[in-house]
């Protein structure tokens, strides 16, 4: 039974970061922003190998900041 609560939830955090990159790329932001989201992105797929309720909590916030317009600085 477990093993089908994770796997419903890998599928929801593969769904939501290919969601996630969409508006990444769709966003009229400067390279170096884009870049830094897309960092952050790329930190929450690995996190997912590990430990993919905590992956799943960092996208939840990571996706309320790019509905909200806050980005992070670019370098």
């Amino acid at each position: 039974m477990e093993r089908d609560s994770q796997l419903k939830l890998y599928g929801q955090v593969a769904d939501r970061l290919k969601e996630a990159h969409a508006k990444v790329r769709a966003l009229q932001v400067p390279e170096s922003v884009r870049m830094a989201l897309t960092r952050k992105l790329l930190v929450v797929t690995a996190a997912a190998k590990h430990d993919l309720p905590d992956a799943a909590r960092r996208l939840d916030r990571l996706m309320k900041d790019l509905d909200e317009g806050r980005f992070p600085e670019g370098d």
